[in-house]
């Protein structure tokens, strides 16, 4: 059987729970790979999002002007996109530096906190937007699939229904980080 849709999973900022998770569908992965095509992921060595695709499902919460734009594009190139995990779907870890404000949350982590060679990278940094926001909260999100990660289980049968065509009900395993 040839692959009928094509899919991408993405990873914004969040601890890659749910990729875990997604990863714990183990052998069903190889099923799966039988009805999808995996066409970005973190996952895999694709570095560019394509033009158009069927699926994606997004993990982490919007915390960059890096995670904006990403968002904003892989939204603008998808037909289903879904919010994976408490991340993407409330904020919730990434979140709780929202009432600290970004300059206070950079000098804890690059100042107060460091040993030895205190101060930000010499490199560039993402900027930090001024809330870290659910994915919803930027773009529009065909699903949300809760949990902190979402159990294998319910990322495969939500993949199944989305797959067929069907809008999966989620909420008998929901459960929130």
């Amino acid at each position: 059987m040839s692959a009928s849709i094509t899919m991408a999973t993405v990873w914004l900022d969040g601890c890659s729970g749910c990729h875990m998770s997604f990863l714990d569908l183990d052998e069903r992965l190889l099923e799966l790979m039988e009805r999808v095509e995996l066409v970005y992921s973190p996952l895999v060595d694709f570095k560019d999002f394509p033009e158009a695709v069927d699926l994606a499902l997004v993990e982490g919460a919007v915390a960059t002007n890096d995670d904006l734009d990403k968002i904003r594009m892989i939204r603008s190139r998808t037909k289903t996109l879904v919010s994976l995990g408490d991340c993407a779907v409330t904020g919730n870890i990434s979140a709780l530096r929202n009432p600290f404000g970004t300059d206070a949350v950079l000098q804890r982590a690059y100042d107060e906190h460091v040993v030895g060679n205190p101060g930000r990278p010499d490199r560039e940094l993402p900027v930090l937007l001024e809330r870290a926001t659910p994915v919803h909260e930027k773009v529009v999100v065909d699903l949300v699939i809760p949990g902190c990660p979402p159990s294998a289980d319910l990322i495969w049968h939500a993949l199944g229904e989305l797959v067929e065509g069907r809008i999966p009900d989620v909420t008998a395993e929901t459960r929130f980080g």
